[in-house]
């Protein structure tokens, strides 16, 4: 029986920096979402626990490439354009093929890693996963160096990057985090953004999905 969990909460700063204690990624703009593998059925968790029906495609698709593996990994939903990049409408309204970016390991065959470093849990992640690109990538990253990753996710149009302490365990508390998001303040896809959730609320859900749905991802973490 796999634990109960929650996501790991991801703060915000202002501003990127370079540490040698800290490890950066990008920030993929989708659904953050748990897959949970277990008796060869995933089922894809929202952040705030809702599961994602309008994803069970995409979920048979990973148990599929894991099977008979029981996991658990933190991720996003995204769908990728022809350069990798995340396109977020594609995404809501069902346009392309959604695929899932694990960037973070919790459990491997019932064995909790909650409280390994987080450089451990994305080893062995990798491990798992190896090259795959469909419907699973590994999510990679650069140690020490945010501002050039930074500069690089601007340059490209990209939200952004996060980073993470890579000694910490994988805390899921709303009083503390070791993750923090630096987002870009020129993404072009936040353009009209909120006014289309706005809009959502007051209207008929996006065909193809429930209304929860988009409540558990109204605003991307």
């Amino acid at each position: 029986m796999l634990p109960s969990l929650t996501t790991m909460q991801v703060g915000r700063k202002a501003q990127p920096f370079d540490h040698p204690d800290w490890l950066l990624e990008l920030k993929y703009d989708g659904f953050r979402a748990l897959a949970v593998l277990e008796h060869g059925r995933c089922k894809l968790i929202s952040r705030n626990g809702h599961p994602f029906a309008s994803f069970n495609e995409l979920a048979t698709r990973i148990e599929n490439a894991l099977m008979p593996r029981s996991v658990v990994m933190d991720g996003e939903i995204v769908c990728l354009d022809r350069k990798g990049r995340p396109q977020f409408n594609e995404l809501l309204f069902r346009r392309g093929t959604p695929t899932f970016i694990a960037f973070d390991l919790l459990v491997d065959s019932n064995r909790d890693l909650r409280h390994e470093r987080l450089t451990d849990r994305k080893a062995e992640l990798r491990r798992i996963l190896g090259r795959s690109s469909s419907p699973i990538m590994y999510a990679d990253h650069v140690e020490q160096f945010g501002s050039a990753l930074f500069e690089k996710a601007c340059a490209l149009d990209l939200e952004g990057i996060v980073a993470k302490r890579k000694s910490a365990p994988y805390i899921a508390s709303t009083e503390e985090t070791t993750w923090f998001k630096i987002r870009n303040p020129h993404y072009s896809q936040w353009v009209g953004r909120a006014e289309l959730f706005e809009r959502e609320r007051h209207t008929e859900p996006v065909a193809g999905w429930h209304s929860c749905e988009l409540a558990c991802g109204r605003i991307p973490a």
